[in-house]
């Protein structure tokens, strides 16, 4: 068994090195015999580009939270099916469109009330009816999506945004303002 791990960003790509090292040091210098333990490949790519893998790779691609970064979706999947075996597997996670409703619009009525135009200041989220067809449409067969509605509250919408800060959940989107006026939140 092999993992190979892509990120066009050797931080996020290497960010839990110093754990793992850390977890192997305090287990007796690890234990090199587990069979639970894989080789694993860390490469810097990006994703934007074709994959550096040959036809036919993998048996198993997983992307966590990563696909809503993605400007040109329908090209990496073809890449992504491009790699698998056949019959090989795709498994993900994104947020959907209905994410983040709440700050969306209070986004929107404060901005709008404050200074009379609105900006997008929460990312633009793939509806979830349209992740079938997108992946039907780039060769996928079979399909099979399930959708998890999380709601998780948050004291008032500065603590979520700090949080949505950590996470490295900003706004991506080119056309929109840089910040939000302190005038907007505060009236």
């Amino acid at each position: 068994r092999k993992l190979v791990q892509l990120d066009s960003s050797s931080e996020m790509l290497h960010r839990d090195d110093l754990f793992r090292e850390l977890s192997a040091g305090q287990a007796g210098n690890g234990d090199k015999n587990n069979s639970s333990v894989c080789e694993t490949y860390k490469l810097v790519a990006e994703e934007e580009q074709p994959l550096p893998f040959p036809d036919g790779t993998f048996d198993l691609v997983i992307s966590s939270m990563a696909f809503h970064w993605i400007n040109d979706l329908p090209r990496l999947l073809t890449e992504i099916k491009r790699t698998l075996k056949p019959d090989g597997c795709l498994l993900f996670a994104l947020p959907g469109g209905n994410t983040l409703p709440e700050l969306r619009s209070s986004l929107i009525l404060a901005e709008l009330e404050r200074t009379g135009g609105v900006s997008t200041h929460v990312g633009p989220y793939m509806d979830i009816s349209d992740v079938g067809s997108l992946l039907t449409g780039t060769g996928f067969r079979l399909p099979t999506i399930d959708v998890d509605e999380i709601q998780i509250g948050y004291p008032n919408m500065m603590v979520l945004m700090e949080h949505l800060g950590r996470m490295g959940e900003g706004n991506a989107s080119v056309n929109r303002r840089d910040r939000v006026g302190l005038g907007t939140f505060l009236g």
